[in-house]
């Protein structure tokens, strides 16, 4: 690409548009079912574990960072300092598909340990779907954006400006804070609290 050429940057405000129109249809049509139970499980937790592969594990991570700031004991799948799944805890998996074969895999550990497990998806008939206690389903594409938007992807005219899980990714960790918000309306737990547990070895 010529270095000089000029960039209107046409595509970067429309996917920002995109994505911010997928968040509002996506919390008027999100079943409040799964958010309320996960929450609960959360609450009730020993120990709490996020999972997930790349981008999805990225978006775990910063949820996991959150729950800490609340002071819960949490932890990340796959890190050299991370404890035994043990019965009373909750694992939450992150996967657009469901069907992340390292992620299911590890739903199916954690099951089998007697653990109970969330699972984050844009497809509850799937692997981890079937296999937790808890599904929460956040949409790829919301039941409003489908007709329109698919028609459009089809041509070719966005498949450049959402790629790859991009929606399921921006909208969990959107909804990962909302939950976050909801637990700090829930614990009353105040700024200070949470800033009091941030890092100091930055």
């Amino acid at each position: 690409m010529d270095a000089k050429q000029d960039i209107e940057c046409k595509n970067l405000t429309l996917s920002m548009k995109l994505m911010g129109e997928h968040i509002i249809n996506m919390s008027h049509e999100l079943d409040i079912t799964g958010p309320k139970k996960m929450i609960e499980d959360i609450m009730g937790a020993d120990n709490i574990f996020l999972m997930g592969a790349g981008r999805s594990g990225l978006v775990g991570k910063a949820f996991a960072m959150r729950l800490m700031h609340l002071g819960y004991s949490v932890y990340v799948v796959g890190e050299s300092t991370t404890p035994a799944v043990k019965e009373n805890d909750v694992v939450i998996a992150i996967s657009g598909s469901g069907e992340t074969r390292s992620v299911a895999d590890l739903g199916k550990i954690a099951k089998d340990i007697g653990s109970t497990l969330v699972t984050v998806t844009s497809n509850e008939d799937s692997t981890l779907g079937n296999l937790s206690d808890t599904v929460v389903e956040v949409p790829g594409r919301t039941k409003t954006q489908s007709g329109e938007y698919l028609e459009r992807h089809m041509r070719g005219e966005y498949d450049h400006l959402t790629p790859l899980g991009t929606s399921f990714e921006i909208s969990t960790m959107v909804f990962m804070d909302a939950v976050i918000a909801e637990l700090i309306h829930i614990t009353g737990t105040s700024e200070a609290e949470l800033k009091s547990r941030h890092t100091t070895l930055e």
